[in-house]
């Protein structure tokens, strides 16, 4: 029904984003090892039409182990046939080998994982906590103590891309240059803008024109900038608007194909009878 669906559908989901990210992970640890590349695209092809015709017959998901590929990785394997073996000795173990397998203890089980991890786990990385770029390292950390505090992979890996987009953000912010020149006559003020303009960077874009400064002219010059969201564009608006208002002539120069498409759809500043300063976004 559909209220059974509503209801699985989110816990679905949650499998399918941590099932995806493991064999990712995994996937990029057996090329490191191994020192070749493989196809993420195929690999999540293959595993999702796996998961399918598994549960038409019942099974239950999965996804590429850490573990078991590490294992394979380390005892010599290269080839298709390893993941073919390990596989089917699994799938041996299982259907006709249950009641032997029941013999084996958890804590022996246990301990092989536990030395799984330790061969796993980059023990450099800790030594490299304080030599990496702070937000690099509050990112890891951030990330495995999500992971360990919720036992959810997804929950933990959408923090750390959460905490890598902020400084990622925060860091092109910085990366913007705004020089000025005055003309030789005095009346006309040339802004050239050099970066990355956006709802991080729109402040100081704006803050950085001086709209009270008494010349006939400002020119904004943005050859070598690109506006990216609309917080780009209201700071632009207020730009000109408010030189507008002080009886400043503006003009606008150098904008890139993007940039200009986005300010025509949502600037205001060059529709016609538009006056007042519009709110930020």
């Amino acid at each position: 029904t559909f209220e059974t669906l509503r209801i699985l559908l989110p816990y679905a989901a949650t499998l399918a984003a941590v099932g995806l990210l493991e064999s990712l992970l995994t996937a990029q640890i057996v090329d490191d090892l191994t020192d070749t590349g493989s196809d993420k695209n195929r690999e999540c092809m293959g595993q999702g039409v796996a998961n399918m015709a598994s549960a038409v017959f019942g099974g239950m998901g999965g996804c590429a182990m850490i573990g078991q590929s590490v294992i394979n990785v380390s005892s010599g394997a290269r080839g298709r046939l390893s993941t073919l073996v390990a596989g089917a000795f699994l799938l041996l173990l299982l259907v006709a080998l249950q009641d032997l397998l029941a013999v084996v203890p958890v804590a022996a089980l246990t301990a092989v994982m536990i030395m799984v991890s330790i061969n796993t786990f980059s023990w450099r990385s800790l030594a490299r906590l304080r030599t990496n770029p702070l937000p690099s390292s509050a990112v890891m950390l951030a990330t495995v103590l999500v992971v360990v505090a919720t036992k959810d992979l997804a929950i933990g890996v959408l923090v750390g891309v959460l905490l890598s987009g902020v400084f990622f953000a925060g860091k092109v912010s910085r990366l913007n240059r705004i020089t000025s020149s005055l003309s030789a006559d005095g009346r006309t003020r040339t802004y050239a803008i050099t970066g990355q303009v956006f709802f991080a960077s729109a402040g100081t874009f704006s803050e950085a024109i001086d709209v009270l400064e008494p010349v006939e002219r400002l020119v904004i010059d943005v050859n070598a900038a690109h506006f990216w969201d609309i917080s780009a564009v209201a700071a632009l608006d207020r730009v000109v608007l408010k030189a507008r208002a002080r009886g400043r002539l503006v003009e606008v120069v150098g904008l890139n194909a993007a940039s200009s498409t986005l300010v025509e759809r949502f600037g205001q500043h060059d529709k016609p009878g538009v006056t007042a300063v519009p709110a930020a976004h």
